[in-house]
């Protein structure tokens, strides 16, 4: 099988003790492609450096809207001058979160506007964080309309899932799937057309069932596999197949390569 796994963030210092393992198991599994996307603008160099390293990681650059206090006024300006001499597959992570109270909003969606300007400019899809904001990031994607995306941990309504599909967006499920108690997501992939998901681990957070409480990993994305398999009542390389013509479908990974 060939499997992407659309949103891991593999540069982080929980894989620093083992990464080099962590990638030859995925490799030995069919795990051929990673994206990787970065949330701060400290991280961007440490993503380049190791998606230029490693053959099948894939970098996108952004400023997560969960990190709005840890950005600073000129990220804007020094992404916009990363990207005239590097090409990453996609502006992300970005979006917005509302879950988290504290989080002022209009800063979130100053940022978030700025970011999708930028895609839209430079012709790069976009990763998105959302939660409890769908309507608001739908509202603001039909205004500044981007080369469609990933819609990272959907868990938003059938309705808004098809709306992000007409603008373009693939929507990605993980870990979640495998919790018996997560009949929502559950429902929510058996009823969404195959050719609008993709897979992904979120990697080192939002962990498969069988390893709760542990880090999670892209090598788990197999288990998420099964799990969609499964709800769907669908062969496996079916759904390996799609999910990951899926991604294709929005990256360009030969730019990249």
């Amino acid at each position: 099988m060939d499997i992407t796994d659309t949103h891991c963030h593999l540069d982080v210092a929980e894989f620093d003790v083992d990464r080099d393992h962590v990638l030859k198991s995925c490799r030995d599994k069919g795990i051929s492609k990673i994206i990787i996307p970065a949330i701060e603008s400290k991280t961007w160099n440490k993503v380049l450096d190791l998606c230029h390293t490693e053959n099948g990681l894939y970098p996108a650059l952004g400023l997560h809207p969960v990190f709005i206090q840890q950005h600073h006024s000129d990220d804007l300006s020094k992404l916009e001058l990363l990207l005239e001499s590097t090409r990453p597959v996609a502006i992300g992570e970005i979006g917005l979160d509302f879950y988290i109270k504290e989080l002022d909003q209009q800063q979130q969606i100053d940022l978030f506007e700025s970011q999708l300007l930028i895609a839209k400019n430079h012709n790069l899809p976009v990763i998105l964080h959302v939660r409890k904001a769908h309507d608001q990031v739908l509202q603001l994607l039909k205004k500044i309309k981007v080369k469609g995306g990933f819609c990272h941990a959907f868990n938003g309504s059938k309705q808004q899932a098809e709306h992000y599909i007409e603008l373009g967006f693939k929507l990605g499920f993980g870990g979640t799937l495998t919790y018996e108690n997560s009949t929502k997501i559950q429902q929510l992939a058996k009823s969404l057309p195959l050719d609008a998901i993709v897979l992904e681990t979120d990697a080192p957070d939002m962990v498969v069932e069988s390893h709760r409480g542990q880090r999670n990993s892209p090598e788990y994305i197999l288990e998420s596999l099964m799990a969609l398999a499964k709800i769907r009542n669908e062969d496996i390389n079916l759904i390996a197949k799609q999910t990951t013509q899926n991604a294709n479908d929005v990256i360009n990974f030969s730019n990249y390569d």
